[in-house]
C-alpha cells in the first residue's frame, strides 16, 4: 500500500477549492429552496382565498358527508341501497334546515330591527352607572381642549330594507342547494371513489396500507364530527332552557348562536357571552346586577363544558393545543372570514388524524397536540 499523502500536499491544497466550492453551492441551493418553498405557501395561501367560494361549500359538504357516512354504511349492511338511505338523510336535512330557519329568521330580524329602540330605552336606566364616568370625561376634555362641552355622538340606524333581503336570498339559496347536492353523492359514490383511489395504488402491501389509513380516518373523523355536533347541540339547547327561564326574550335564537359559536374553541364562548351580556341589558327593565345572572349562568355551563364533558367525551387523542387552535383560527379567519373561523378546528382535528397516519408527517400532529 502506498504512504498516505502529507498535509502539505499538492493534492490536498489542489481539492480544497472543489470542496469549499460544493459546499457554498450547497448553502445555495438550501437557501434557493427556502424561498421557493415560501413563494409556494404564499401562493397556495393566494388560491384559497381567491377560490374561497368555492372551497368553503366544498369543505363543508365533505365534512357533513363524512358525519353521516356511518349511518349510509350502517344502512349498506342491512342490504338497504345507499341512494335510499342518503335521500331519507338528505330530506331530514332539508325540513331540519327549513324548520330552523323559520323559527329563527323572524326572531333574528326582529332583534336587529328594534336593537335601536331597546338601547334608547335602555340608556337612561344606566345614569346612575354611567354618570361618574361622564364627570371624568369632561373633565378630562376641559383640561385638553379648555371647553367642557362633549362633541354629540353620530349614530347610523341599523336597517335591513326589502331590497336587501330579496338581493340576498338567491345567493343563499344557491350556496345552501350546492352543499346539499355535494353532501347527497358524496353520501353516494363517496365510498367507490375511495375503491378506485385505493385500486390505482402500486402493490398489494401499499393497497392494504392505504385501506387502513383510509378506513381509520373514515371512522375517526366521523365519530370526532358527530360528537362534536352533538356536544354543541346539547349546549346550544341547555343554554336555550336556561334563557327560558330567565325570562330573556328568544332563547332559540341565542341558542343556535352559542351552539354554531361553540364549534370555535374559546372564541366562540368568549362572543357568545359578550353577546347576551349586552342583550341582558337591552331587554332588562331595570339597571341591576341581577341582569347579568343568565350570563353568569352561561359561562358556568360553558365551563363544566369545556373543561369536563368534552374532554371525558373525546379522550386524550382528540385534544389540541390551545396555541394550534389560536393560530390555525386566526389564520383561516383571515383566508374565509367567519367560515374559515368555523370550519378552523374541524379542519385541524381532520389534519392531525390524517398525519398520524400518513409517514413522514407524524411531526405536525405532535405538534399540534396537547
Amino acid at each position: 500500500m502506498p504512504p498516505a499523502p502529507p498535509a502539505s500536499s499538492p493534492a490536498l491544497h489542489a481539492g480544497a477549492p472543489r470542496l469549499a466550492a460544493a459546499r457554498a453551492m450547497r448553502r445555495h441551493l438550501r437557501a434557493l429552496r427556502v424561498v421557493l418553498n415560501t413563494l409556494l405557501l404564499l401562493a397556495l395561501l393566494y388560491t384559497i382565498t381567491l377560490s374561497k367560494a368555492l372551497l368553503i361549500p366544498l369543505v363543508l359538504a365533505a365534512f357533513i358527508g363524512l358525519a353521516l357516512n356511518p349511518i349510509v354504511a350502517f344502512g349498506a349492511r342491512l342490504h338497504l341501497p345507499r341512494w335510499l338511505t342518503a335521500s331519507v338523510l338528505m330530506l331530514g336535512l332539508i325540513v331540519g334546515i327549513g324548520s330552523g330557519v323559520g323559527l329563527l329568521a323572524q326572531p333574528a330580524v326582529g332583534w336587529f330591527h328594534g336593537a335601536p329602540a331597546a338601547i334608547k330605552s335602555f340608556v337612561p336606566k344606566l345614569r346612575s352607572f354611567t354618570r361618574p364616568l361622564e364627570a371624568a370625561n369632561r373633565a378630562t376634555q376641559t383640561l385638553v381642549s379648555g371647553s367642557s362641552r362633549a362633541p354629540a355622538p353620530q349614530t347610523t340606524p341599523i336597517s335591513i330594507s326589502t331590497w336587501d333581503v330579496v338581493a340576498t336570498t338567491p345567493k343563499v339559496l344557491a350556496a345552501v342547494l350546492g352543499v346539499l347536492l355535494l353532501v347527497f353523492f358524496f353520501l353516494i359514490y363517496g365510498d367507490s371513489m375511495l375503491r378506485r383511489l385505493v385500486e390505482i395504488t402500486p402493490g398489494f402491501t401499499y393497497k392494504r396500507h392505504a385501506v387502513s389509513i383510509v378506513r381509520g380516518i373514515q371512522t375517526e373523523v366521523s365519530r370526532y364530527l358527530l360528537t362534536a355536533l352533538l356536544i354543541n347541540a346539547s349546549l346550544g339547547a341547555a343554554t336555550a332552557g336556561m334563557l327560558w327561564l330567565y325570562k330573556v326574550p328568544d332563547p332559540l335564537l341565542w341558542g343556535a348562536v352559542a351552539m354554531f359559536a361553540n364549534f370555535i374553541p374559546y372564541v366562540g364562548a368568549i362572543v357568545t357571552t359578550a353577546l347576551l351580556a349586552v342583550v341582558c341589558m337591552l331587554y332588562a327593565s331595570d339597571a341591576s346586577l341581577e341582569v347579568f345572572l343568565p350570563v353568569l349562568t352561561f359561562a358556568g355551563i360553558t365551563a363544566v363544558e369545556g373543561n369536563l364533558i368534552t374532554p371525558f367525551i373525546q379522550g386524550a387523542s382528540m385534544r389540541l393545543s390551545p396555541i394550534a387552535i389560536l393560530l390555525w383560527l386566526l389564520v383561516w379567519g383571515w383566508l374565509w372570514g367567519i367560515p374559515g373561523a368555523l370550519l378552523a378546528v374541524p379542519m385541524l382535528t381532520c389534519t392531525k388524524l390524517i398525519c398520524e397516519r400518513v409517514r413522514g408527517w407524524e411531526w405536525f400532529a405532535h405538534i399540534v397536540q396537547r
